[in-house]
């Protein structure tokens, strides 16, 4: 069973990156939950970011604001892919400074990045990427997809049957 390791910078993050954690949950993919500070607890950056392949982990959610340093580090570090969150934190400039910083990696060095918050779209990324390979997952996705059309539909439906 693949697994998903959800880090990001500090605890006010996390209304943000919980949107990833229970769009996975409801894939039925496993997904570990830490605080990784790029800035204050490098130690733990450089550990866990060099060891996630060999814990388990098939894919990295990583969200961060103001700098956002903490993707693109995990990145630099990691063999897995990546997928960056930029989150508007209270120390943020709009939210571009954790866009750009996110977006703007070098050759080499690549961070998926979703929008500004995005991690609900972070979540399903990481279960395609999962489900490139696990048919159980790539079976919840199409699910899911469809789901989402019928919503669009029913929607669609339900506004013409108010105009009439």
């Amino acid at each position: 069973m693949s697994k998903v390791a959800v880090v990001m910078g500090s605890t006010s993050d996390l209304p943000v990156m919980q949107e990833a954690i229970d769009i996975l949950k409801g894939f039925d993919i496993e997904v570990d939950v830490d605080i990784v500070s790029a800035h204050r607890t490098p130690e733990k950056l450089f550990d866990f970011s060099k060891n996630a392949h060999k814990n388990g982990y098939s894919v990295i959610i990583a969200g961060a604001g103001g700098a956002a340093h903490l993707p693109g580090m995990v990145a630099s570090m990691s063999p897995l892919p990546v997928i960056g969150v930029p989150v508007k934190s209270s120390n943020s400039i709009d939210g571009w400074d954790s866009v750009l910083s996110i977006l703007q990696m070098p050759g080499g060095v690549p961070v998926a990045t979703v929008a500004l918050n995005g991690a609900k779209n972070a979540g399903i990324l990481a279960a395609q990427i999962i489900g490139s390979s696990d048919k159980c997952v790539l079976d919840k996705i199409i699910l899911y997809k469809e789901g989402l059309k019928q919503k669009v539909i029913e929607g669609a439906e339900e506004m013409k049957k108010g105009k009439s």
